[in-house]
């Protein structure tokens, strides 16, 4: 029967095999176009030329079937070690993110964040580079989380389609996409900033959508232009306040300072004002514990943010992730300084 040559094809276009000219795209139709915003020419004597520096990679996604119907664009911001791409089809050839959404109607903007893959920067000294992820870290923080049990609610883990191991279609498929990130966050941070306000200047007030260590860039953007942003959609965002924790990837219990802004590594506008960030005093007195993390705020009474209080922040946190143990830290710390 046609439903069975139909189930037999999509198995044998799971994950790579998906490449197959025969293999029915599960992705919806749409009209694409890319740019280049922000950047600007800089000197580079070696060659006895100019290079362009800091500009930012957009892929413009317009429903084919009824256009925009959407008052609002919406613009996506990928996480670490990895570029746009991620919010497209699955690693099993599911329909991604931005397919979801232009089903609905939206314009969708995809961004490769300076430095990394379209984005890569010829400031070589600038944008340094580091390793996006190893196949274990991925087992243990995304795929098989359970099997390391580094905290209770890893137990809870079901969702990953395939084995989540290292030999799986889907996991190899997924392992495949990963890419360097750049380790200068503050020159990253800069950029973005400049780029991304200027490529919301462009296409007007924006839902920013975004994932991880991406979600540093929606509050940049919310501090430096918020009158063109609309809202900020964040998946287990990663500015955890003045620290980063190793507990995704082992049982240990630790962390290591970041982010000395409290949510970035540039200065944010704080009220009253901040002029160092030794000016942001800070409190501590949480057990840390595998299921819940201990989380740093600011000492009463507390700075505001109120820039960032100007746009209304949503997070999303998966019942078995990591971010289950610590994602509580970034919500309670925008209330603390006036967000919501």
């Amino acid at each position: 029967p046609p439903a069975d040559q139909a189930a037999q094809a999509n198995a044998h276009c799971v994950g790579l095999k998906g490449v197959n000219p025969r293999c029915r795209p599960r992705e919806t139709a749409y009209h694409r176009e890319y740019f280049y915003i922000g950047g600007h020419y800089v000197p580079y004597p070696v060659l006895g030329g100019n290079l362009v520096y800091d500009q930012l990679y957009v892929e413009k996604l317009i429903p084919a079937a009824g256009g925009v119907q959407q008052p609002y664009p919406l613009v996506f911001f990928h996480g670490g070690g990895s570029a746009g791409n991620v919010w497209l089809q699955t690693p099993d050839n599911r329909k991604g993110w931005a397919s979801y959404f232009l089903d609905l109607g939206y314009a969708a903007y995809i961004v490769d964040q300076t430095s990394v893959g379209r984005a890569t920067q010829e400031d070589l000294p600038g944008y340094p580079l580091r390793i996006g992820s190893t196949a274990e870290i991925a087992q243990r923080g995304f795929t098989v989380p359970e099997l390391t049990n580094a905290y209770p609610q890893s137990q809870l883990h079901t969702q990953w389609p395939g084995k989540g191991i290292i030999g799986d279609p889907i996991f190899d498929a997924f392992m495949a996409q990963f890419i360097p990130l750049t380790s200068n966050l503050t020159r990253q941070e800069l950029s973005m900033r400049a780029s991304g306000c200027e490529l919301l200047a462009l296409i007007g007030p924006s839902y920013l959508i975004s994932h991880s260590i991406g979600a540093l860039h929606p509050i940049l953007l919310s501090d430096q232009c918020p009158e063109l942003v609309a809202g900020n959609i964040n998946l287990e965002p990663a500015t955890i306040p003045f620290q980063s924790y190793t507990g995704n990837a082992t049982s240990a219990v630790g962390r290591t300072p970041a982010r000395p802004w409290g949510l970035t590594n540039t200065r944010i506008t704080y009220d009253p004002p901040a002029n160092a960030p030794t000016d942001l005093k800070t409190i501590n007195n949480e057990i840390d514990t595998a299921d819940l993390r201990s989380c740093i705020y600011q000492a009463q009474p507390a700075r505001t943010l109120p820039q960032i209080a100007r746009v209304p922040y949503v997070a999303l946190t998966g019942e078995a992730s990591p971010h289950i143990t610590y994602d509580q830290c970034v919500v309670n710390y925008l209330r603390q300084a006036g967000v919501k």
